[in-house]
């Protein structure tokens, strides 16, 4: 098995933490119909009040890349940008297994 892993962090405006997690929630589950994508968290730190983590393991790279084409995604995408500051691609990983996979 060799999927394709993404960790990610979003920093986002003072005070709008909240509101990039709701986004990211809807991104993910605009994802539950996609085969390709496996796993889709959205996490927060409560020592960084301004930042969002996303995991997520998709079939290979390709499927995720065509994710970021898909019209619902460019929409959420379109109403996360006025709030994000920063974003960092903390570590592309390849999964080999384990709990949660399929």
């Amino acid at each position: 098995m060799n999927k394709f892993s993404l960790f990610g962090k979003f920093m986002v405006q003072e005070g709008k933490r909240d509101t990039m997690v709701d986004l990211l929630l809807e991104a993910a589950e605009s994802m539950k119909h996609l085969e390709d994508c496996e796993i889709y968290l959205v996490n927060i730190s409560e020592s960084e009040p301004n930042s969002v983590y996303v995991y997520e393991v998709w079939s290979d790279e390709n499927a995720h890349q065509a994710s970021l084409t898909l019209e619902a995604t460019k929409t959420l995408i379109e109403r996360a940008k006025p709030i994000i500051t920063g974003m960092e691609r903390i570590s592309t990983l390849k999964t080999k297994g384990g709990k949660g996979l399929s």
